[in-house]
């Protein structure tokens, strides 16, 4: 018991800075609340940078206000205004890395990450700074981070959001946007999201995961740079992975059907709605795969 108490102290020593990172150092609750309603102006660029960079601490915290109602919403409004430079949203975007690769006891850390990550790939879509390298290394993380989420839980009283499903999505909807990503890059998107479209575990999909992750899908063929076996294809293997109807009730296979048809729902309608000609070629493929076909 002593040593299992040991190992407990040293766990909450390690997380303890991390925690006690927000709110930033000179900032308290208050202060940031009265930065929200002032539009989160900040008149000294240096001042901006350093506050940005303490609230991506705050990413990780168990409050939604302070997470998702101020950092997430100030770090959006100041990449939207294009108020870094690329050398510091480098800095920003490795800060984010690193949260994706680290401790996550509440299960908000790496979601708001990603989402904050999808603002991130924006300013390089708007206004490109990064290098094909980057460009590429950073759709493998966001392919790999929307690949690995387990944690499927949405809005939970008390601690809001998690939706790491959802964020995954809006973040690899960003790098769809970005004319630099070739064909190649962008049937790995369609891959990875016919993972999470259809999950292998059965969770069943109840806070909009299938709109958020149909997104993608939808600009990818907005380009018209996949032919149409290209889709053919994809929507095979995104019918395959609801698996054969089991003989007798199996409720993963239920929830399996459920996403299927919720995603592929959600596909039909963007295609009907569309002016875009490249996209509404897909509706009958879609219909064709919602009626098992």
């Amino acid at each position: 018991m002593r040593k299992r108490g040991w190992w407990l102290g040293l766990i909450l020593l390690a997380c303890a800075p991390a925690l006690a990172a927000c709110p930033p150092a000179g900032q308290g609750r208050a202060g940031l609340q009265a930065l929200k309603a002032a539009g989160f102006a900040v008149a000294d660029p240096a001042g901006k940078q350093a506050l940005a960079m303490g609230l991506v601490d705050c990413l990780g915290d168990p409050d939604p206000l302070l997470r998702d109602g101020i950092a997430y919403e100030a770090l959006q409004h100041w990449m939207r205004a294009g108020d870094f430079d690329a050398a510091f949203l480098r800095r920003v975007r490795d800060a984010l890395f690193a949260r994706l690769d680290g401790p996550d006891p509440q299960g908000v850390s790496r979601a708001f990450a990603a989402l904050v990550l999808a603002e991130v790939a924006r300013t390089d879509r708007v206004a490109p700074w990064m290098q094909p390298a980057e460009r590429e290394a950073m759709l493998a993380r966001a392919t790999a981070y929307l690949g690995t989420v387990q944690d499927y839980r949405g809005f939970e009283p008390g601690i809001g959001w998690r939706h790491g499903v959802a964020h995954g999505a809006d973040w690899l909807l960003q790098l769809s946007l970005n004319p630099a990503l070739e064909a190649a890059q962008l049937r790995r998107i369609l891959d990875v999201v016919a993972l999470q479209a259809v999950p292998a575990s059965g969770h069943a999909y109840v806070f909009g995961e299938s709109d958020r992750l149909v997104q993608p899908v939808a600009y990818i063929a907005r380009r018209g740079v996949l032919v149409e076996a290209d889709w053919q294809a994809w929507l095979a293997s995104l019918v395959a992975r609801l698996g054969p109807m089991p003989a007798a009730g199996d409720a993963a296979w239920l929830a399996r059907r459920h996403d299927l048809t919720a995603f592929l729902s959600a596909l039909y309608i963007q295609a009907d709605a569309s002016q875009n000609e490249a996209l509404r070629t897909l509706k009958p493929l879609v219909a064709k795969a919602l009626l098992g076909g």
